[in-house]
């Protein structure tokens, strides 16, 4: 019996071996899988505004495609979809961001104010309940929480060496990385013809992983493109109209929320209730009103706005985004966490994509 089971078990894996070497199109895969991940994770440091471009190229094309669908010439519809990039970023630039800016500086300054008002209700607890919470336990938590706000809230308004590297880096981003979208946009082919030079001629199982990894991040970017827009409005028209200070900040924060899910509602929630807090104190109706229209905003995201904007977009199952975030984010910091889902993405159509034991996949498509 111990023989028949490792006579098996030596013929399953003498199958996936012969499965697998020989076959061309997976080790075309694992080639191209393998000297994409090396090369982005070497020249990232030195390449990101030419990775950035590519990417809001990418974003960007769905768009030129559009518009050559209602017969427009390729060169026209790159010039209208450029010049439209051209002034959300100008509008994003010199107008929101400067207004962002200003009401987070006012907010960070605020911190020393709301760590006090804050303090003043925490130590109300001891006396509400003596036998769960100590008054030396509240002044030493108080103390720590205090020391970090204030260390954060000033490395945040001071103007450092490194802060003036990453204005003078912003710049540069400004200038080079618009140029290369709009020829990367405008000479396409031509530059798709070059690159694919250097592809395995064994390929059609990459080009069919890409085409899956296309439609799918293409859903998923335009519904949270979408969904963070919304967002962002539906939250500055509720806090603007109830009142509340720094209504544009925190709504921005809102919508950028969704990049991260599950974290993000999480983060956003202490200052869009603390805000509320200090301006209102708790016993106030305004700040139960806060807190309901918060509420509802992300009730409505969740259980109406995210079927809508993503019901043919990437199907992944909360496990696998958690441990996406988890991975890619100690791989490769703020960038990981933000390319997260696209990047389990690409890895979820790989492991669909790639060939298995009993199947006969058709490689039959041309490039």
């Amino acid at each position: 019996m111990n023989k028949s089971n490792q006579f098996i078990g030596l013929h399953c894996i003498s199958s996936a071996v012969k499965r697998f070497l020989p076959n061309p199109q997976a080790v075309s895969l694992a080639i191209i899988l393998l000297v994409s991940f090396l090369l982005i994770s070497s020249l990232s440091h030195l390449l990101m505004p030419v990775f950035v471009s590519i990417g809001i190229a990418y974003l960007l094309e769905g768009i030129v495609r559009k518009a050559e669908r209602f017969n427009m010439p390729r060169f026209p519809a790159v010039t209208l979809v450029f010049s439209l990039f051209v002034a959300c970023l100008v509008f994003l630039l010199f107008i929101l961001i400067p207004i962002i800016s200003q009401q987070a500086v006012e907010l960070v300054q605020q911190i020393p104010d709301i760590i006090s008002h804050a303090q003043i209700g925490i130590m109300r607890l001891p006396k509400l309940y003596p036998k769960l919470v100590s008054e030396s336990k509240i002044q030493e938590i108080m103390l720590v929480v205090q020391t970090e706000l204030l260390s954060y809230s000033q490395s945040l308004l001071s103007v450092s060496a490194a802060s003036l590297m990453g204005l003078i880096s912003a710049i540069i981003y400004l200038f080079l990385v618009p140029m290369m979208v709009f020829f990367l946009l405008k000479d396409k082919a031509l530059l798709m013809a070059w690159f694919m030079q250097f592809l395995p001629k064994e390929r059609h199982l990459s080009v069919g992983v890409w085409r899956e990894v296309d439609t799918q991040i293409g859903n998923y970017v335009r519904g949270k493109l979408a969904e963070v827009l919304v967002l962002c409005a539906v939250s500055y028209v509720t806090y603007a109209v109830m009142g509340l200070n720094y209504a544009l900040l925190l709504a921005v924060l809102m919508g950028l929320q969704v990049i991260l899910p599950y974290i993000g509602a999480t983060l956003v929630t202490f200052p869009v209730l603390g805000v509320a807090y200090f301006q209102w104190g708790l016993s106030n109706d305004d700040f139960m009103a806060i807190v309901i229209a918060y509420a509802i905003i992300q009730a409505v995201d969740g259980v109406l706005l995210v079927p809508l904007l993503f019901s043919e977009a990437v199907n992944l199952h909360a496990i696998a985004i958690i441990v996406a975030i988890l991975f890619f984010g100690g791989l490769w910091g703020f960038w990981g966490v933000f390319l997260a889902i696209p990047l389990a993405t690409v890895v979820k159509a790989v492991l669909t994509a790639w060939p298995r034991l009993g199947e006969t996949n058709d490689f039959s498509a041309t490039v």
